[in-house]
Parts: C-alpha cells; structure tokens; sequence
C-alpha cells in the first residue's frame, strides 16, 4: 500500500526557476492590462457624460499603477546590469547621506556619519548601487530597531573600501548566515522582501561582498559592504 503523501512536504524549486515564473507571470499580467488600458482610452472617446470620462481616467490611473508595480518586481528580480565609471568613494557617501536626507528626514537625523574612505577611488554604477545601499538604511529605520542611534562609517582597508551600518537591536536571534539570500520572506502589502536579495546582487555585481553579524555585547546588527578599489586605469 503506497504511503499517503504529506502535503506539508517542501517543494524545491530553484531561484532561477522562480524568477523565470515571476517574470512570465507579470509579462501575461502586463499584457492583460494592456488590454485594459486601450479599452479604457476606448471609452473614453465615446463617453458622453464628463463624470464618466473622469472616472474612466481613474481607472487608467489604477491600471497603469499596477503595471508599474509588476515591472518593479521584475526589475528587482533581475540581475543587475551596470553601467560603471570612476567615483571618489567620499562623493559616494556624500551622494548616499543626501539620499538618506530627502527620503528620511526625521530618522537620518539620527545618524551618526564617519568616513575615513581617504582618496579610494571606486568603479561602479551609482544608480544602481546608491539605491542598494539606501535600502540598508529603509530597513534599519523600520524592523526591529531598539533605541540609540545608528552608525554609518566607511573606511580604506588594503585598496578596498569597507561600509559598515551598525543598527541597535535588542534580543536578535535571527540567523545572519544568509542575509539577503532569503526573498520573500518578509511580506506585506507593495512589499515581497526583495531589499535586501537586490542590494546584495546588486554590491556582488560589482565584485563586492555583503554580510551581516548581531553582536551580543553592544545589542547591534552589523552590516558590512566590501567594494575593491578601482584600477589605475580605470
């Protein structure tokens, strides 16, 4: 007698074989909203009362947001793809400070900034990799953050530049042995835990290193970034 499958029994499927779901998923979804959106325009022509018209560009509106939230998902999924150029690791941070300043501006008031990058010079894509590393800070201002301030510093170390974000965090007992390998995780409504799978494909694009540790006696999480330094002639 065959034994009674368990259909709590994990299904492997690779991350591959995800994204290649994913993006069919959201490329039939897309096409399904473009039809949406020429019948809307459609409507809108022969409507004769202006209410109605007006209710029609609504709905555009609506479709059109969940286009660009499908391409959103996709992108994150996506291997990055850069476009690279020599910048002074100082300007990097500055760049980063002002970023973290416009979108955040009660919390990144309570950063506290050290850079002692000195002359490094990086190859990278900014507008890739200032978003990437802006997320650290999106989530360090809204999980599990116990009270003090934050500390961002950047530093040389042998012809590479190391960032550290340190975070207070009190009673952590999260593994930190595949940070930014798990997505998915944490879901809520717009968001898929994507953060963090994109800023560590985006920082290993670049030949980097990203990792995490949650040191006990100072109750912070540690999360550092290692980029090389770019070659003379770079």
């Amino acid at each position: 007698m065959a034994a009674p499958s368990n259909s709590t029994e994990s299904i492997q499927v690779s991350m591959p074989e995800v994204v290649k779901f994913v993006r069919q998923l959201a490329h039939d979804l897309r096409n399904h909203l473009n039809a949406a959106e020429l019948q809307s325009a459609y409507l809108i022509e022969i409507a004769e009362n202006n209410e109605v018209r007006e209710e029609i560009r609504r709905l555009r509106g609506m479709i059109a947001q969940v286009g660009t939230s499908l391409q959103e998902l996709t992108a994150a999924l996506s291997q990055p793809r850069l476009t690279q150029m020599p910048y002074a690791a100082k300007e990097l941070i500055e760049d980063l400070q002002q970023k973290i300043a416009a979108s955040h501006p009660t919390e990144s008031a309570q950063v506290n900034w050290a850079d002692d990058s000195g002359d490094v010079t990086l190859n990278i894509d900014p507008q890739l990799l200032l978003p990437a590393l802006a997320e650290l800070f999106v989530n360090a201002f809204r999980h599990e953050r116990a009270e003090g301030p934050i500390s961002a510093a950047a530093r040389k170390e042998n012809e590479r530049f190391i960032f550290t974000l340190s975070e207070p965090k009190r009673n952590f007992e999260r593994s930190t042995e595949n940070w930014g390998r798990e997505p998915f995780r944490a879901l809520g409504q717009g968001h898929y835990g994507l953060g963090l799978y994109r800023t560590r494909a985006i920082i290993e694009a670049h030949g980097g290193q990203f990792s995490a540790r949650y040191e006990k006696g100072s109750g912070s999480l540690v999360i550092s970034v290692t980029l090389p330094s770019a070659a003379p002639d770079a």
